[in-house]
């Protein structure tokens, strides 16, 4: 079978197509928080992912897949909405602003013939809202579910762990009754009863490993009692310990954390992704055994990473490769003729979703999607790419500065819209400890990323660049993309 590539000369217009018997049935499996590194076949001294590791040797890895603004509404507008953050609105973090997107992927797979599905966090406004999808489940099912069941107020959150806490402690629900295991069960149930005509588009959309990390006990346990590497500091981070307040809010996104709740938190946070490692591991199974398994495309990345005491930091909304690297996995269908257990480090992002998955399902890819479908790098072709890779987060927590930043084959570049500070990082220093920007030796390089930054910022409405120099200024986290002022 032949995998169908390229960019269609016309958008879809809204009426269901012929369906091909030979499209593949799609399924996307999102995270929230994990980090790209953070995978068994990477290498990672901790992370325990045998499934995911197993599901990577039947396609290819992306081994350097970013987020274009790591935050979680911001992200998944990207992953969806077939825009990167200045077009769709979303330039860092802000609950209840409006999604007023008309072309979405599960609307043009609708509209190409697919059942579409949800089953998990989707982070719409409003939370109801279905973009697409024929049938929506929520995370707010499964909080009635419990709540039905466990008398306990608001069930799901009795372990009294934070939503944003660098705390972590083992779950005190059973595994069968948590919510991971719940969404992956109606999953199941949704494949079972799925229109048989139909190729299907299911999401699977996993709230964890976003804190709080409060994973089984069995898993907990585990890791609790393995020796975990402590996290990582540079010295250009000390800032990060010294200007945080003190003693710490267990919400806090900066600060120093004594050794004994790092390794609490690093254990959980691990004893997380084995956790969901799991539950993708019951679910490829239970599809393995259907007809419609050797017909199965499966995209696994997330909306972002988790800096997880790196640099004194935690949660997201980072340059570094601890929050703005995710994991990005796709295996192709069983007959289709590519290369399998293929790594690349090719610089992909999640705007290459929806390009990359309405191609593979013979949809129609509309001439707005900013991002580019990875059929050809799948196949092995060998096709000009991106030279650097754009990402972005305006200021989200009270003093913290934001940033523009871009990745490269060889240097990654930060720069502050606020306040003009710069770092430079060479990929070789994967931990990123040494900041290179006050390096006389690398002045001809900084001005070099700096010069690419001014390039990629020309014509934005924030007017910090003017195509040659980058002037810092005020900068939105929210731009309704329906207000003309703002194009």
């Amino acid at each position: 079978m032949s995998v169908a590539a390229g960019r269609p000369d016309t958008p879809a217009k809204g009426r269901n197509i012929d369906v091909d018997e030979n499209r593949p049935n799609i399924l996307m499996i999102l995270t929230d928080h994990w980090r790209g590194d953070s995978l068994g076949r990477l290498g990672h001294p901790v992370a325990e992912t045998p499934h995911l590791d197993g599901l990577s040797a039947g396609g290819t890895t992306f081994t350097r897949g970013f987020t274009p603004c790591p935050s979680c509404i911001a992200a998944r507008r990207c992953l969806l909405s077939r825009t990167r953050p200045p077009t769709h609105g979303m330039l860092g973090y802000q609950d209840g602003r409006p999604w007023p997107y008309t072309r979405t992927l599960a609307g043009e797979l609708v509209r190409a013939g697919y059942q579409t599905i949800n089953v998990g966090k989707t982070h719409f406004h409003p939370p109801r809202l279905h973009l697409g999808f024929e049938e929506l489940i929520v995370p707010s099912d499964y909080e009635e579910w419990i709540d039905d069941r466990v008398d306990l107020v608001r069930a799901k959150y009795a372990h009294g762990v934070h939503a944003n806490s660098w705390m972590a402690r083992p779950n005190h629900l059973p595994e069968y009754l948590m919510e991971e295991t719940w969404l992956t069960d109606q999953a199941m149930r949704r494949v079972e009863k799925r229109d048989p005509e139909r190729p299907l588009f299911l999401c699977l959309s996993f709230n964890g490993p976003h804190p709080p990390w409060c994973p089984p006990a069995v898993y907990f346990e585990h890791f609790l009692a393995r020796d975990i590497p402590p996290p990582v500091v540079g010295e250009w981070a000390e800032v990060n310990a010294r200007d945080a307040t003190y003693p710490m809010d267990v919400n806090a996104w900066r600060g120093r954390v004594s050794p004994e709740l790092n390794h609490r938190a690093r254990a959980g946070y691990y004893a997380y992704l084995a956790y969901l490692d799991a539950q993708i591991g019951r679910m490829l199974e239970f599809l393995g055994r259907r007809r419609l398994a050797r017909e199965l495309l499966v995209l696994f990345t997330a909306d972002h990473g988790e800096m997880l005491g790196d640099h004194h930091l935690w949660r997201k909304t980072c340059a570094y490769d601890g929050s703005a690297r995710v994991p990005f996995i796709v295996r192709p269908p069983a007959s289709w003729d590519v290369p399998r257990n293929v790594e690349t480090d090719r610089l992909v992002g999640l705007e290459d979703v929806m390009p990359t998955l309405l191609a593979a399902g013979g949809a129609p890819v509309p001439e707005t999607v900013e991002g580019r479908g990875l059929l050809p790098l799948i196949r092995g072709d060998d096709v000009p790419w991106r030279e650097h890779y754009h990402h972005e987060h305006n200021p989200c927590y009270a003093d913290a500065p934001g940033y523009q930043a871009l990745a490269g084959e060889d240097w990654t570049y930060v720069w502050s819209p606020t306040d003009g500070a710069e770092q430079l990082f060479r990929r070789d220093d994967p931990h990123e400890l040494c900041d290179f920007a006050g390096d006389p030796g690398c002045a001809e390089v900084l001005a070099e990323w700096r010069g690419r930054l001014a390039r990629e910022l020309r014509g934005r409405p924030e007017e910090l660049s003017d195509g040659e120099t980058l002037t810092p200024g005020r900068v939105p986290v929210w731009r309704d993309p329906r207000d003309k002022h703002n194009q």
